[in-house]
């Protein structure tokens, strides 16, 4: 029988739990079973927590909802409080305990309700306000999972990150400042961590050098707990979601997808960067960055062991990892002949989309660059193609440009693993399985990193490209360490045995 390592041995735990892990009364008490379990294994434990699933959207709905009526906000404000309530009723038993955090997020209600109003009176909400009633879900939450905590025993204290993470003033993404945040973090952390308590942190919040409140942008509460591991430093930080960790595709496309066990920084941010639900880019850098070890984890399936995200992964079991989609796009293209040469043709359409505020998840030209061609959202497509045409109006009356013009609605397919770099044959086998699948691949585009292939198919062939490409992926035998330490001849004689 294996020892049972010291507790003490194990130093510092960042966890962090997305909405969905905190959005119910059950998902909640997953939340404080899991804990629990954790803090005796950990000398120092600090949770983070996104708001209650929905209640961001919420929040800012009652920002919208001025213009229709105060009855109408005043309604959201009343579901914002029955939801917080459900739960402080089902895991909160003693009566005073629950009476006092109930009064803290009912004056932070209120202080969403009177910035509505005073919306209602200006006429517009400036993104600092739109950041102190955002940011109001986390502040709620925090008191919620920290009464929670205490309710069964485990000392916990609810910490607002605006006095551990100090940002600029660029509000609705703010940017960290490093050096002051991890001073201030461990500034604001190190006592309760001596006291045995645990910080319940919020994420996604922050604020700058005058005490207004920011937001982080996409990724916020990952980025938080992120950060604040990196500051500590943590051991390790565990982001638990209501998935099994990083899957090699969308479960709800592919039924036989299954987790990653390990995943390095660069497949994960492509995976990101394509539609797939794991961690956004900046959420792992600081992690890394600080050698720290980063878990992905499912709430409510806690013994599963999730995807360990590193650094670098040399030893690769499989050549490809994971597939991952975008769909509801459309691919736009201006080409013609007089296009060859004419220096600024793709500075000036980006320009153009640029200030559109549209995204270009990818974008191709031809060598002879006679066409270039770009995905665009399927919603944003008719105004890309008709400002492009404005822009280059002076091209097609001479003929430089024949037309501008978009396809039916696409998807882009990405193939993702760092084990495609310098293995020969990649191409030829992803290609060679989507034409036995009669599946048409309409563009193409890699990056210069070689960890991924994205192909531009019809949206109709969606579902058959993400199938054929994930039957091509090595499903794992072994336990995340042996994943780890296999060595390159291993996976190269399997990858050449399939």
């Amino acid at each position: 029988m294996a020892a049972i390592p010291d507790p003490l041995s194990r130093h510092t735990l960042v966890m962090k739990f997305g909405g969905t892990s905190v959005g119910t009364p059950a998902a909640m008490t997953q939340v404080v079973r899991i804990v629990r379990s954790e803090k005796p294994r950990w000398q120092n434990l600090v949770v983070v927590t996104s708001a209650l699933s929905g209640v961001t959207d919420l929040l800012l709905r009652m920002v919208r909802d001025v213009a229709v009526s105060e009855e109408t906000f005043r309604a959201d404000g009343a579901e914002l409080l029955q939801r917080h309530a459900a739960i402080a009723d089902a895991l909160i038993p003693d009566a005073d305990r629950r009476r006092a955090v109930m009064g803290e997020i009912g004056e932070l209600a209120g202080r969403v309700v009177n910035l509505c109003q005073a919306v209602a009176v200006l006429g517009e909400a400036t993104p600092r306000v739109m950041d102190a009633v955002a940011s109001t879900g986390e502040r709620m939450c925090v008191r919620l999972l920290a009464a929670a905590l205490n309710s069964e025993g485990v000392a916990a204290e609810a910490v607002e990150a605006t006095q551990l993470i100090r940002t600029d003033d660029h509000y609705t993404d703010a940017h960290p400042d490093l050096e002051t945040s991890y001073g201030m973090t461990r500034q604001g952390l190190a006592p309760l961590l001596a006291h045995g308590s645990v910080p319940v942190v919020t994420g996604f919040i922050a604020s700058t050098a005058q005490g207004n409140v920011t937001t982080l942008g996409r990724g916020g509460s990952d980025y938080s707990a992120a950060l604040i591991g990196a500051a500590l430093p943590a051991d390790d930080v565990w982001i638990y979601t209501d998935v099994d960790g990083v899957m090699t595709a969308d479960p709800r496309l592919v039924a036989d997808a299954f987790t990653v066990p390990v995943c390095s920084y660069r497949e994960v941010s492509e995976l990101a960067f394509y539609g797939a639900k794991v961690l956004h880019p900046k959420t792992i850098r600081p992690v890394i960055e600080a050698g720290i070890g980063l878990r992905v984890c499912n709430t409510f399936n806690p013994d599963h062991p999730g995807t360990r995200l590193v650094a670098e992964l040399e030893q690769q079991r499989g050549v490809i990892k994971a597939i991952t989609t975008v769909r509801d796009l459309r691919l736009v293209t201006v080409e013609g002949r007089g296009m060859l040469g004419v220096p600024g043709v793709a500075a000036r359409a980006f320009e153009t989309i640029a200030r559109l505020g549209t995204s270009v998840p990818l974008f191709t030209q031809s060598s002879s660059e006679q066409s270039i061609c770009f995905a665009v959202p399927a919603g944003a497509t008719d105004r890309v193609v008709e400002k492009l045409t404005e822009t280059f109006a002076h091209e097609i009356y001479h003929r430089d440009i024949d037309s501008v013009w978009a396809t039916d609605e696409v998807g882009i397919v990405t193939v993702v693993g760092a084990g495609m770099k310098s293995t020969p044959g990649v191409s030829g086998r992803i290609f060679n399985a989507l034409g036995m699948a009669d599946v048409n691949v309409i563009a193409i585009a890699q990056g210069s990193s070689e960890v991924s292939i994205s192909l531009v198919v019809g949206a109709a062939d969606i579902k058959t490209a993400l199938r054929v490409l994930h039957a091509l992926i090595l499903r794992p035998e072994k336990s995340h360490d042996q994943e780890i330490h296999e060595s390159h001849e291993n996976g190269k004689r399997e990858n050449e045995d399939r």
